[in-house]
């Protein structure tokens, strides 16, 4: 198909395309706008076909009810699409990395239904980068990651801030989000930044910078709605009546906190949010009777119905401006609205400061870009802001404003009389904004940089593919075949030093690679199935079921499928269940070698029986504890979360990738392979098996071998291929 599929990732939800509620919380801020607007840029660009925007999927009373929509078409080629994850209830997104495996592995589903594999996915924020960098994995294709916010950068603030390090990752998953951004570092083909400040200082704290490839592109602007001030002096311009009204609230909002709203105006926008230094403004111009005298006040913090509803930190700065304004008795002179449409009424806000010869302040220090500081640009009005940063980039590129120490009160105050007083300078810098936005922060050309990335990283594919160097990815791999492979190693493809058969059943698998998924299912763990390949040379495998059926890997490289970890973690009591069976008789710990995170080995006396199976699953009932108990061979005793086993595995396998279990071919010879015999799947039990698989005879999907091993394993395969009627 001509033109790219490309797939973006912003879980945390509350992003819809009608009426987006910008500024609503602290996660629906500059990172929601940017998203939609991308969204809706690339989908008209001549190289894309198709762009979709996943997120989560809301359905909670205290929300609007266009959140539970699974699919929002924007237009012929862009859709929101939202994923059910971690419940229905909004939740901040600090909450949510518990459940993003689940967001992935219902992602996947929804890409086969569709039938349409993504060509490049897009991250956003360090929750969408690990899910787009873990599809990355699956399908195999390229990864583009934006970081927003960076969480090294975050803990050291809040470190300054006097929280200690527990309590951060407590209140904020920061390890957990820290890690997965040094690994994004590592794994993405491209990261975009905003600004060249942005590499040095947030990504300069990882020690994986040096792996990265970074590209500059800055966030575009809607010129559509952020167009200059004095359009509306044009004989040609006409208003919508959505801008009229828009136009009419702003001018009410505003004019009803002032004595004398024709004055020139000092403007400020942004969530309530510590970081934007509210709070520094209102006591320089406090301060300065001139400056009162000279100018109004506005400062926009976000959106808001009632102050004791919002978040503690939100109460906090909310109240403390509100209490900043009585401090200095600025009544008649301070405009601190209560909110605004981000859409229609955000550009008024700047075009109406502007027409009153006002100014733009922002006061966050060290700000990565400075999106506000653009849209004010482009509207016409001048811009105060720090010397460091994305702000000092930007200005130095637009020459429209000064930059300053904005923790400096009597600084910030001598900036804004300069600009307001001077009426030339007032010009150039109106001028020169309007005409820098244009040339270089539109999104026409945000836009065309991207695509031209994408174009550079999707080139690299194709001659990586010509060259034979890119395997089909076994993602792509696991949802199109019908036939899937998974033996048993031990006592099933070999025995010690006997290989029978294995040399013939090697040659059938690789001759059939293209056609089948291969895997094993191994009561060893990672390291020692990885032994078991090298040492038996066997097929290289598509899928390992590792650790008596705990842990699931993808490949010779193998990659953990993470959902399953995060499926069978479900009231597995590892601690618990270890002290409880140091109390119950007949079992002794194995050694640590034998341990790992969900099995707990043990051995078992030679009068162990089924009866003190059954008496030791009462007894773990008893103590509130749940647990799945294999007994192998009378001698080995494992326990596993109860939804782990050999046969979970393999239905999860079955219900992740869409594979009926019927298309499933399983070969074991022992009792911790009995679950994955049985059941819908084809079963294959070698000739040399355990006397407790006897009773799978009833099973008439099993078929039990008249050889033993690999050569058996191979006579079971061809037999149900020939009864299923499948063509290879």
């Amino acid at each position: 198909m001509d033109g790219y599929y490309i797939q973006l990732f912003s879980p945390h939800g509350l992003i819809r395309f009608k009426d987006p509620e910008i500024g609503r919380d602290k996660d629906t801020g500059g990172q929601v706008k940017y998203v939609l607007e991308l969204l809706e840029n690339m989908s008209v660009h001549p190289q894309v076909r198709k762009v979709d925007l996943f997120t989560r999927r809301i359905i909670d009373k205290r929300v609007s009810s266009a959140y539970e929509k699974e699919v929002e078409t924007v237009n012929e080629k862009a859709r929101i699409v939202r994923i059910t994850c971690g419940g229905n209830a909004y939740r901040q997104k600090e909450s949510l990395w518990d459940y993003l495996d689940e967001f992935i592995d219902k992602t996947i589903r929804f890409i086969e239904k569709e039938d349409d594999f993504p060509d490049l996915v897009h991250g956003h924020y360090a929750d969408g980068n690990y899910i787009a960098g873990q599809l990355s994995q699956v399908f195999g294709i390229p990864f583009i990651a934006t970081g927003h916010s960076l969480g090294r950068n975050k803990k050291k603030i809040l470190l300054e801030q006097g929280l200690s390090p527990e309590k951060i990752n407590e209140k904020f998953n920061i390890e957990k989000r820290i890690a997965v951004e040094e690994h994004l570092l590592q794994k993405a083909n491209v990261i975009i930044v905003s600004t060249n400040h942005e590499i040095d200082t947030q990504y300069g704290l990882y020690k994986n910078k040096k792996s990265a490839r970074f590209e500059v592109i800055p966030p575009g602007v809607n010129l559509d709605l952020f167009y200059p001030f004095y359009r509306f002096d044009m004989p040609s311009f006409k208003m919508t009546i959505e801008q009229e009204q828009a136009l009419y609230r702003v001018n009410s909002d505003i004019e009803r906190f002032l004595f004398n709203p024709a004055k020139p105006l000092i403007l400020s926008i942004g969530r309530a949010d510590k970081r934007k230094n509210f709070e520094r403004i209102i006591e320089s111009y406090g301060q300065d009777k001139e400056l009162q005298a000279m100018a109004n006040l506005a400062i926009f913090a976000g959106v808001r119905k009632d102050i004791s509803e919002m978040s503690a930190d939100e109460q906090d700065i909310l109240t403390n401006l509100l209490l900043l304004l009585d401090k200095y008795d600025l009544y008649g002179k301070m405009a601190i609205p209560k909110k605004n449409d981000p859409k229609l009424e955000i550009p008024e806000i700047y075009r109406v400061a502007a027409r009153r010869k006002g100014v733009f302040l922002n006061a966050t220090p060290g700000e990565n870009f400075g999106l506000t500081i653009v849209e004010a640009a482009a509207c016409g009005l001048p811009v105060i802001a720090s010397p460091t940063g994305g702000p000092k980039e930007i200005l130095e590129q637009c020459k429209n404003g000064l930059l300053i120490d904005v923790e400096d009160p009597i600084a910030i105050a001598d900036a804004l009389k300069k600009i307001i007083s001077d009426q030339a300078l007032w010009e150039k810098y109106s001028a020169n904004g309007i005409k820098a936005v244009n040339d270089l922060y539109s999104w026409s050309v945000h836009a065309n940089r991207y695509m031209e990335i994408v174009d550079e990283i999707m080139n690299d594919q194709s001659a990586k593919k010509l060259h034979g160097s890119e395997k089909t990815a076994y993602g792509k791999k696991l949802l199109k075949t019908n036939l899937l492979i998974i033996s048993d190693i031990d006592g099933t493809l070999v025995e010690g030093t006997d290989c029978d058969g294995l040399d013939e059943f090697k040659k059938w698998v690789d001759d059939h690679k293209d056609k089948i998924v291969f895997g094993v299912a191994s009561g060893r763990n990672r390291e020692v199935t990885q032994q078991a390949f090298a040492d038996y040379n066997l097929p290289e495998p598509d899928v390992l079921i590792c650790s008596a059926g705990s842990e699931i890997y993808y490949t010779n490289k193998m990659i953990p499928d993470n959902g399953f970890e995060s499926h069978i973690d479900y009231q597995w009591k590892r601690e618990e269940l270890q002290y409880a069976l140091s109390k119950f008789g007949g079992v002794t710990l194995q050694e640590p070698e034998a341990q790992w995170r969900f099995k707990l080995s043990y051995y078992v006396d030679k009068d162990f029986t089924e009866d003190d199976i059954a008496n030791l699953y009462k007894y773990l009932d008893d103590n509130k504890l749940r647990a799945k108990i294999l007994l192998t061979e009378n001698h080995y005793l494992d326990l596993l979360p109860f939804r782990a086993s050999k046969g979970s595995a393999v239905r999860y396998l079955g219900y992740k990738w869409k594979q009926p279990l019927e298309n499933f071919i399983t070969a074991g010879n022992s009792g911790n392979d009995r679950d994955m015999l049985k059941g819908k799947t084809n079963g294959i039990v070698v000739a040399n098996y355990s006397p407790e698989l006897e009773e799978l005879r009833k099973n008439k999907s099993t078929y039990f071998s008249k050889n033993p091993l690999a050569k058996g394993v191979l006579e079971g395969i061809k037999h149900h291929i020939s009864v299923l009627g499948i063509s290879l």
